[in-house]
């Protein structure tokens, strides 16, 4: 199949990069770069289609990253591919049309080295591409983003990810549904820590055990955490700093206290 106008389907396919009630109506979403397309097939992600550049040679990679996938292929028009792949300097070689992730806490492993963060409120895709990045580098389990948040499924933070977004669950849901999930894990006998992460901690998070089931909780870019989200956490944690910085971005602070926990369990008396 070739797409060379403006008809339907790439209309379809361009709302997706800047609409976010059409990706989540559809349960589709975009998938740009060599990297985040690369992990997206090594992962076995759902893809749907790929599309590439009609009338041009594939590179290698091109070429075995559609001979893997089982996706449907679309020649599309090249440049309708480069707006797809909001590139500047011509179509990229691939486009992927992939679906959401479930928004399911279940997907998140839960057994005793939990580690899993969540983001509150963040407004920028950027951030929670790169705080899905860290979790991914360092171990994480999973990343849940809560209440009225940037998408993890822009193209945006997919970019920032680097495709880790493929590699960690990452969860959409509020904040009474991580409290709840929590809840049952402790009725079930994990022995889940929720600690939250602010400037006016009490305590300072290289001071504080990391080495259990944790779920760390970072709060918006601009407020920070919310009342809600400081009653529900067991500690608040600070990260000591200097200079003339008042305060870290959060999800530079979240990848701190994220790094931190994965030093602690490779080596707990360190």
């Amino acid at each position: 199949m070739a797409v060379r106008t403006r008809d339907a389907r790439f209309q379809q396919w361009q709302a997706l990069l800047t609409n976010r009630t059409k990706r989540t109506r559809s349960g589709r979403f975009l998938v740009q770069g060599v990297r985040p397309i690369t992990i997206a097939v090594r992962h076995r992600w759902p893809v749907e289609a790929v599309l590439r550049p009609a009338g041009r040679r594939l590179s290698s990679w091109a070429a075995d990253t559609v001979a893997s996938s089982d996706a449907e292929v679309v020649e599309v028009a090249p440049d309708l591919l480069a707006e797809l792949g909001e590139k500047g300097d011509g179509p990229p070689e691939l486009v992927a049309v992939a679906r959401l992730g479930a928004d399911d806490l279940a997907r998140v492993p839960a057994g005793p080295g939990l580690l899993a963060v969540v983001f509150d409120r963040p407004t920028s895709p950027g951030n929670v591409g790169t705080l899905v990045r860290s979790a991914d580098a360092f171990g994480a389990s999973g990343v849940v983003v809560t209440g009225h948040a940037a998408d993890p499924y822009d193209p945006r933070a997919v970019r920032a990810s680097t495709g880790s977004v493929f590699a960690v669950p990452v969860v959409r849901c509020e904040q009474r549904d991580v409290v709840a999930w929590v809840h049952r894990l402790r009725t079930g006998g994990l022995p889940v820590r929720l600690l939250g992460t602010d400037e006016t901690g009490a305590a300072d998070v290289d001071a504080t055990d990391l080495t259990g089931p944790t779920v760390l909780v970072v709060g918006n870019e601009t407020t920070g955490l919310s009342a809600a989200w400081r009653d529900a956490c067991d500690a608040m944690l600070r990260i000591p700093i200097g200079g003339a910085a008042s305060s870290l971005n959060a999800a530079t602070a979240g990848s701190l206290v994220l790094y931190e926990a994965a030093r602690q369990r490779r080596s707990p008396t360190a």
